[in-house]
Parts: structure tokens; C-alpha cells; sequence
């Protein structure tokens, strides 16, 4: 993970919990190729009769019937690549069509005044789907030292998230290499959609 948690231990309200959490099972399915845990842990997720429900419902009955292998070289024919993946999941790239561009120095910028470190050991820029996934969870849980109000995580949100991951998830759930992570685009696409409109209320 390219950020550096200070986590303190901190009571949420079922809502923020559940939030955050969706945010960081994000951030760990994007951020690093499946493991047998992982899928795991997937495979005992349960959905319900909503569209979103249906999704983690899909997902969990996908990550049963994959091995870590499987789930491996789907995250490398995504992400990875020889010379590119199928997808390039970094806010400069969605944004601008280049790595390493001015979404990213924008994101480092606003990271310090909020207690967000880069990982000595992270080889991804900052600016990563999977990294930008877990600092929205870190804002809601505390994890950078704090929980942040929702007027600081709308803005956040909206600068660096909204921007541009609804069209990489979208582009997630259409990718041709997906299987595993056809479910995943679809729960962050809507997931997104669930937290424009609760940040418009």
C-alpha cells in the first residue's frame, strides 16, 4: 500500500464503519494480487437483493471458485502487464493520459496537512486506485490520527476520487481479462454513486 497508516483505535457509527470498511476491502483487492486468504475471505461475503448486494454476491461466489493462481494472473493481465496492463488504475493517467503528472503532486500536496504518509517501502504512486481507496478509509476511521468531519472527506473525495474512479471501475467491470474483478467494478462503481449522492445531502 503506498500510504502509511497512524492508526488510533476509534468508535464509529454502524454507517461510517461499514463505509470504511467497504473502502478498505477496495483498496486490498487493487492494491496487490489475491491470495488464498483473500479469497478466502471473499468467498464468505454475503450480498443481498439490491443491485450492490448482487455484486458482492457475485464476487463471493467467484473468489470460491478461483485458486490464488488464477486470481494472480487476472490481477497481472489488469494491472501489470508486459510493458501495460488492460487498465492503468492511477488518477494522472485517468486524467491527464500521462504518469506522474499534476493530479499527483495536487494529491501529495493534500496529503500532509491531513497526517497522510507515503510508505517507505510503496513502489506505486500515491495517486494508485488502491492507495486513494484506503486514505478515503483512513479519513472515515482515523486511521491518519483522526476521523476527518464529512466536509473534509467530501473534499477530498471530490478533488482526488470522484474525479475519475467511477470511469476506472466502470472500465473495470468491461475489461476483457476480468473475471474476478468483473464484481469488483461493478460494487466500486456503484459504491461511488452511493458516495456522491450522500455527500450531496
Amino acid at each position: 500500500m503506498p500510504i502509511q497508516n497512524v492508526a488510533k483505535s476509534t468508535m464509529l457509527a454502524g454507517s461510517e464503519r461499514l463505509r470504511a470498511d467497504l473502502y478498505r476491502l477496495l483498496a486490498r483487492i487493487l492494491s496487490a494480487p489475491p491470495d488464498f486468504q483473500l479469497l478466502q475471505t471473499l468467498s464468505e461475503l454475503s450480498g443481498d437483493d439490491t443491485e450492490l448486494g448482487r455484486a458482492i454476491g457475485e464476487l463471493s461466489a467467484t473468489a470460491g471458485a478461483m485458486s490464488a493462481d488464477e486470481a494472480s494472473e487476472e490481477y497481472h493481465d489488469l494491472f501489470i502487464g508486459v510493458g501495460r496492463g488492460e487498465l492503468v488504475p492511477y488518477a494522472s493517467y485517468y486524467l491527464t493520459g500521462f504518469l506522474h503528472e499534476k493530479p499527483l503532486a495536487r494529491l501529495r500536496n493534500d496529503m500532509v496537512p491531513l497526517g497522510i504518509g507515503r510508505s517507505p517501502e510503496a513502489a506505486e504512486p500515491e495517486d494508485h486506485a488502491g492507495a486513494l481507496m484506503d486514505m478515503m478509509a483512513g479519513l472515515i476511521d482515523g486511521a491518519f490520527g483522526e476521523p476527518q468531519p464529512l466536509a473534509v472527506q467530501k473534499e477530498f473525495f471530490d478533488k482526488h476520487v470522484g474525479s475519475w474512479t467511477p470511469h476506472f471501475y466502470a472500465d473495470l467491470e468491461t475489461a476483457r481479462a476480468a473475471r474476478l474483478y468483473r464484481p469488483v467494478g461493478t460494487i466500486g462503481r456503484l459504491f461511488m454513486e452511493i458516495e456522491v449522492a450522500a455527500f450531496e445531502m
